[in-house]
Order: structure tokens, then sequence, then C-alpha cells
């Protein structure tokens, strides 16, 4: 069966802010007198749920909210990505599926507000049927929400990519083939364990779904 609809994560997957987000998270260790991190250990241990991820890197949350931290992180946020462009190889495949007729979709765990804005500033509103996105900064989970956009719209088939763990784990839990990118917020080596094919780009998006699409 041919796919029916395509879903698409966004941090990481459309939106390439993989810089701005390891500036803001170490501004906010230095502020807290932790020890700062690079590119590789981000990679690393950049996960869900994030409250859990800061935990790891040495955040107490039993001496500061958590959910005012992720309104500072917020703020920092949308100043250091404001300038970020889009992955290298997603215009093309945004334009292909459209060519193909086939919905797309954003399924996010950033703030709906957030996301609609920077949907607008990268121009590519047109391309997506509906943007599916939390009601809070707290970026939790987004399962929830996927799952419940399948059983409403009940696809025939979905084609779900992302670049982290969590997107496999939602993607699973709406019954969608997952296809992940090693271009994003989390390494290949952590990707690979999912056992869905692992892309270096979305250059390579086009011919996996040419060759998938059966």
């Amino acid at each position: 069966m041919k796919y029916s609809h395509i879903i698409w994560d966004f941090n990481g997957t459309i939106l390439d802010d993989l810089v701005p987000c390891i500036d803001v998270l170490n501004k906010m260790l230095n502020e807290r007198g932790l020890k700062a991190v690079d590119k590789n250990k981000y990679l690393e241990v950049f996960g869900f749920p994030i409250k859990e991820y800061y935990e790891k890197l040495g955040f107490d949350f039993t001496k500061e909210d958590y959910g005012v931290m992720a309104i500072e992180w917020s703020g920092l946020y949308k100043a250091a990505a404001e300038n970020s462009g889009i992955c290298r190889g997603v215009t093309d495949a945004l334009e292909y599926f459209k060519e193909q007729g086939l919905p797309q979709f954003i399924l996010s765990a950033t703030e709906y507000g957030m996301l609609k804005e920077q949907i607008k500033e990268l121009g590519i509103g047109t391309y997506f049927s509906e943007l599916l996105a939390l009601k809070n900064f707290h970026a939790v989970s987004k399962v929830a929400l996927g799952k419940e956009w399948a059983i409403k719209t009940k696809p025939q088939r979905m084609l779900f990519i992302g670049d982290t763990l969590h997107d496999y784990e939602t993607a699973c839990a709406m019954g969608a083939d997952c296809v992940l990118i090693a271009a994003g917020h989390q390494c290949k080596s952590r990707l690979l364990k999912c056992g869905v094919p692992v892309l270096d780009s979305a250059e390579e998006l086009i011919p996996f779904f040419e060759r998938n699409n059966v």
C-alpha cells in the first residue's frame, strides 16, 4: 500500500537549529555554574522528556521550577534561532511530496504559537495541511498528540520523518513507518538502535521514498 500521509518533525528535521540550541543550553548551564557541552556531547545526551535531559546535565528542579526555566529557555531560543534556516534537502522533499499530491503535517513538541511563527518566517506554511504542536513550553512528549490525530484521521499509511528516538517512539505509537535523519539533535549511532532506516541528510529522502512507496 502506498503512502497516504507524510508527517514531519520540525526542530532538527525541517529547521536547522542545532547550533542555537547548543548555544542556549550552554548559556543556561553557565548561569547555573554547570559544565558546558560541545556538539558531540549534546548529540549523545539530548532526549525526551526534556526535563529528564536537563536533569542529566545537572539542572536541579528541587531548587528551581521547571516551568519557569522552560519559559526562560523559550525566550533565549527565540532570539538565538531567529536566523536559522531549513535543513539541506528539505525544501526539495516538501515540493516533491506536494507534487505527489500527498498531504503533509508537522507534529512537534514545540509550543504551537512559536511553531506557527517559525513556519511563517521560513515561508513554507503552504506545504502543510495542519500543524500539530503542544500548548506549552514544557516539551514533555508528542506521543499522545500523534495518537489522537491518527485515531481521528485514520490515515491508510503514514511516513514519519524525524531526527530523534522520540520521533521513532511517536511513529510507533501512531502506527506509522519511520525514517530518521542523522543531521539534527541526536547522533547516528543512537538512531541506528531503533532498527529503522537512518539517512545522513534530507537530500536522501526522495530516493528513499521512491524505493519504499510500494
